[in-house]
């Protein structure tokens, strides 16, 4: 018999009083008075179990942000691409201005049966990760195979950053050959800039040093050499180690077979490349990159690196991730001396990137790549007030 049933039972058919009935069962008289207003109110339903579940949840997010986060899912879905709680949070605050933790979306798509059990994985703390500390420090390439509508083969050719994962030049081709990586890359370094390295893999079309010394180098070797540009390919056996540019090939190929109509000729497979390095650059947050940011805005944030051959040995820059304080406020210490940069209250909270060369300092939003401010330090001031747009000019004399 349940407690509740033996206290009612004491009050009501007994006649004990409700104090006298708190005190032999060890209870308290609030919560005999309740089961007895309830008994009477309800009769014999008054024993069932009751939920403990609170009769409104404040904190509980609205039926349109959950509505939101169901077609958030499925439309990434349907595009082939990422569709996570971590992308769909970066959605939902970029594009409508609503924070939702990655906990609680993956709560609601667990609800809404949109998570399919997977078994258990590596953990992600057991991986070693490598990544350049600048963009154009190196980039990597591959080429992956793509089969068109109508049964033909094609291959695709990819140059990325691997500091920042920016899509430098993704291109189809019938056969990827020495001359075309070698044509592509040059491209790439006229839009881009020389990188101080390149790391791929030992296919013959990137490097000849695993082919016994016959031939001397191939056409991208010797435009490499003609640059000063570090060649670097990966230990045979080991994929891993050009693994960034094999992920972007990976979810490259999902987005390409998402679309409905796929590609008879190479040109519509152009068309459609074009397409996704516009989203993949722009458009898509990268869960490797600092706060969800887009490869774009990462690459663009931070001074390139160049060869040995052209480095500068007075340059001194240096780069610093920080966020602005809640008054628009960002601090930067110059000389062993704390200087306060005026932001705006606009941008309060905002995580920032600072490229700093001496005094010369431009800040810009980590994740859009914005530029907030570009400014010189005064050295003789603590605080760098932003310039005041009232402010006129004295009239010349």
């Amino acid at each position: 018999m349940s407690k509740a049933r033996v206290v009612i039972t004491a009050v009501v058919v007994e006649g004990r009083s409700q104090a006298e009935a708190a005190r032999s069962y060890r209870v308290s008289k609030g919560w005999v008075s309740k089961l007895v207003a309830r008994y009477r109110a309800e009769g014999e339903t008054a024993f069932e179990p009751r939920s403990r579940r609170p009769k409104t949840s404040p904190n509980a997010i609205d039926a349109n942000t959950v509505e939101l986060i169901v077609r958030l899912r499925k439309d990434l879905a349907e595009q082939g691409l990422d569709a996570g709680p971590d992308t769909i949070a970066w959605h939902l605050r970029q594009h409508h201005g609503r924070t939702v933790s990655r906990a609680t979306i993956s709560r609601y798509l667990t609800r809404h049966g949109l998570v399919t059990p997977e078994p258990k994985k590596r953990p992600r703390s057991s991986h070693i990760r490598f990544q350049a500390a600048q963009p154009n420090e190196t980039w990597q390439a591959d080429f992956t195979h793509y089969r068109l509508a109508d049964g033909t083969d094609t291959e695709i050719l990819s140059w990325l950053d691997d500091h920042s994962r920016h899509a430098l030049s993704v291109t189809a081709h019938a056969r990827v050959t020495g001359p075309i990586v070698r044509d592509t890359f040059r491209q790439a370094v006229t839009a881009h800039g020389v990188p101080a390295s390149t790391l791929t893999d030992n296919g013959m079309v990137f490097t000849t040093r695993l082919a016994g010394g016959r031939g001397g180098r191939n056409a991208f070797e010797h435009e490499l050499r003609r640059l000063h540009v570090r060649q670097k390919n990966s230990t045979p056996n080991h994929p891993t180690t050009c693994g960034k540019v094999e992920r972007f090939q990976q979810t490259m190929k999902n987005w390409l077979r998402a679309q409905p109509r796929q590609p008879a000729t190479l040109a519509e497979l152009q068309t459609l490349l074009n397409r996704f390095v516009d989203a993949y650059n722009h458009h898509r947050p990268h869960r490797s990159l600092p706060h969800r940011a887009t490869p774009a805005a990462v690459y663009t944030a931070s001074p390139k690196a160049l060869p040995d051959g052209s480095r500068d040995a007075d340059t001194h820059a240096r780069v610093r991730h920080d966020r602005i304080d809640p008054t628009g406020v960002v601090t930067l210490r110059v000389n062993g001396r704390l200087h306060h940069i005026g932001i705006g209250r606009t941008h309060a909270r905002t995580h920032v990137i600072l490229l700093v060369d001496d005094l010369h300092v431009r800040v810009a939003d980590a994740i859009t790549g914005e530029l907030l401010r570009e400014l010189t330090i005064d050295p003789a001031r603590d605080y760098q007030p932003q310039a005041n747009p009232n402010k006129t000019k004295p009239p010349n004399p």
